[in-house]
C-alpha cells in the first residue's frame, strides 16, 4: 500500500504549536458547531449532531437490551423542590440559571433551568412507587442541561450541553450497586467498540464524587496533551434522596422501605474526546463505527460521461452493504474535496476516474494513516468492509498504546512533578486523607481522577505525607 502524501491543511493551527487553538479550529472548520449569541451556548451543526446521533443509537440499543426505558422530564425545576436535598443543591448552586419572571410576572417560586434531574425524577417516583412490585424503575432521558460555567470550550465545558441521564430505583442495595457498575461497563464498552477510545475506569474520591452521591464511578480518557477528560459517570445514592423525597414502598416482608437509587450519564463531551484523541493537523479523524460518513466517493474528471454513473454504481454497492456513504458530485475541484473530507475525518476516500474505469479498479485512501490502495471492482465492497473493521481496530490500538505509555508509577513528589510536566497519569499511593489530596492540587493543579479497580500497591506510604497508604490513585491534570 502506498501512502498519500497530502499537504497539511493550512486552515488549522498545528497541534504542537497551540493545542487549544488547534482544537477550536477543528470544531469550526470541520463544521461541527458554531457559536451562538449567548456565551457558552453553541449551535450543533448537522455533522456534529450526526456524530452524537451515532452515540445515541449505540447507547439506546444497550439501554433497552438491559431493560431501561426512555422518558422525558421538564426543563425547569421549582427552586423549592431543588432545595429539598441540601448537599445536592450546594453542589450545583453556583452553576444554576434561574428564571424569576414568567409572562411579565415575578414568580413566587423561581424556576431553575435543570442542571441535572435527580429531584425531578424523585418527585415523580414518589408518586408511582408504592410496592416492591413497582421496582426496579429503570428510566433514562435524552435532553440538555444548563450549568453556568465561568470558562467554556465547545463540547468540553459549556453553559448548555446535550446528554443522557439515567435515574433508577431498586429494591435493595445490592441491586442498585450492580446497576451502577453495569452502566459503567456499558460506557467502557462504548469507548472501546464505538469511539476507539480506551477509558480508564474506577471510583472517584469523596472530594471528587457527585453532589449527594455515596459513591461515584467514572470513565476517564487521556488526551494527546497529557490531560485527562472525565467522559462519563455513574453514581450510587443509597436511600438519601428517597428519604428526603419520601419515596417508600411496601417490601416483601410487609414493612415499609426506601428504595436505593442510581444515576448515570454521558454527554456531548464525548465529541471533544473523539476530536482530541484521534485528530491531527489536517482535522478530524473519525473511527469508522462512529463516523456519520464512513466512505466518501470523489469522482475524478467527472465531466467525462462515464464517471458519474460509475461513481453512483459504487455508491449503490456500499449502500446495499449498509455502509454510510456519500458521493460528492459538486463542481468543486478534486483537491478541494480531498481537503474537505480529510478535515471532516471521513475514514475512507474512494476515487473513481476514467483510468480507474478503464482498468476496472477503484482507488481507496485511508484517512487515519494516509495509506492508498487500488482494488479490483469485484473486490471493492469486501475490501471496504474489511478496512472499516481494520481501521477501527488500528485506531483503538494506537490510542491504547498511548495510554499505557503515559501511566507512570511514582513514589515521591519529585517523580510526580516529572510526570505532570510531560503529561499523563501518575499512579501513586495515598493515605486517604483529603488534606493530602488538596495539597497535590495546590502544588501541581493535578487532581485524583480515579481509584482504579486494580488496587495492586506500588508502595506502602502516602506520596505526600509519608503515612501508611490505603489506596492506589491515578492523578492527572484535567480538562
Amino acid at each position: 500500500m502506498a501512502k498519500d502524501n497530502h499537504i497539511k491543511n493550512e486552515a488549522i493551527t498545528r497541534r504542537e504549536d497551540d493545542f487549544a487553538q488547534w482544537y477550536t479550529d477543528v470544531c469550526r472548520k470541520a463544521e461541527l458547531m458554531d457559536y451562538s449569541s449567548v456565551r457558552g451556548f453553541i449551535i450543533y451543526r448537522p455533522y456534529g449532531y450526526a456524530i452524537w446521533e451515532e452515540i445515541q443509537n449505540y447507547l439506546n440499543k444497550k439501554f433497552k437490551e438491559t431493560g431501561h426505558q426512555n422518558v422525558y422530564m421538564p426543563t425547569v425545576i421549582p427552586e423549592s423542590l431543588l432545595q429539598k436535598e441540601k448537599d445536592h443543591v450546594a453542589g450545583f448552586a453556583p452553576e444554576c440559571l434561574v428564571a424569576t419572571h414568567g409572562g411579565g410576572t415575578k414568580l413566587e417560586d423561581p424556576l431553575i433551568i435543570r442542571p441535572t434531574s435527580e429531584t425531578l425524577f424523585c418527585e415523580h417516583y414518589a408518586k408511582i412507587i408504592s410496592s416492591y412490585r413497582d421496582l426496579p424503575k429503570l428510566y433514562n432521558q435524552w435532553c440538555s442541561v444548563v450549568r453556568w460555567e465561568k470558562t467554556t470550550r465547545p463540547f468540553l465545558r459549556g453553559a448548555e450541553f446535550l446528554w443522557q441521564e439515567g435515574h433508577t430505583m431498586h429494591e435493595n442495595e445490592e441491586e442498585a450497586r450492580t446497576e451502577t457498575l453495569k452502566m459503567l461497563e456499558i460506557y467502557a464498552d462504548l469507548g472501546r467498540d464505538l469511539l476507539a477510545i480506551p477509558f480508564t475506569t474506577g471510583r472517584k474520591t469523596d472530594k471528587e464524587k457527585f453532589a449527594g452521591a455515596l459513591e461515584t464511578y467514572a470513565i476517564e480518557a487521556l488526551m494527546p496533551d497529557g490531560k485527562a477528560l472525565q467522559s462519563g459517570t455513574t453514581h450510587y445514592f443509597g436511600t438519601g434522596f428517597a428519604e428526603v423525597f419520601n419515596i417508600r414502598f411496601q417490601g416483601r416482608d410487609g414493612k415499609v422501605h426506601h428504595p436505593h437509587q442510581t444515576s448515570w450519564g454521558v454527554s456531548t463531551r464525548l465529541l471533544g474526546a473523539i476530536i482530541m484523541v484521534h485528530g491531527d493537523d489536517n482535522g478530524l479523524s473519525l473511527p469508522p463505527y462512529v463516523a456519520p460518513i464512513q466512505a466518501v466517493i470523489i469522482p475524478i474528471a467527472q465531466r467525462k460521461p462515464e464517471v458519474i454513473p460509475a461513481a453512483r454504481s459504487l455508491e449503490t454497492l456500499l449502500k446495499n452493504a449498509e455502509i454510510r456513504v456519500k458521493i460528492d458530485e459538486s463542481d468543486k475541484t478534486p483537491g478541494w474535496k480531498f481537503s474537505e473530507y480529510e478535515m471532516k475525518g471521513v475514514p475512507l476516500r474512494i476515487e473513481i476516474g476514467p483510468r480507474d474505469i478503464e482498468k476496472g479498479v477503484v482507488t481507496i485512501v485511508i484517512r487515519h494513516d494516509g495509506r492508498k490502495l487500488t482494488v479490483k471492482k469485484e473486490e471493492f465492497v469486501a475490501t471496504v468492509k474489511m478496512l472499516i473493521k481494520q481501521v477501527q481496530q488500528e485506531m483503538y490500538e494506537k490510542a491504547h498504546a498511548f495510554l499505557l505509555d503515559h501511566i507512570t508509577d511514582v513514589t515521591n513528589m519529585e517523580e510526580f512533578n516529572e510526570v505532570m510536566a510531560k503529561g499523563g497519569y501518575a499512579r501513586a499511593m495515598w493515605c486517604g486523607n483529603q488534606a493530602c489530596e488538596d495539597k497535590i492540587k495546590d502544588l501541581t493543579t493535578a487532581t485524583a481522577r480515579v481509584l482504579p479497580f486494580n488496587q495492586m500497591p506500588i508502595g506502602d506510604t502516602c506520596l505526600v505525607c509519608g503515612q501508611p497508604a490505603k489506596k492506589v490513585v491515578l492523578f492527572a491534570k484535567a480538562y
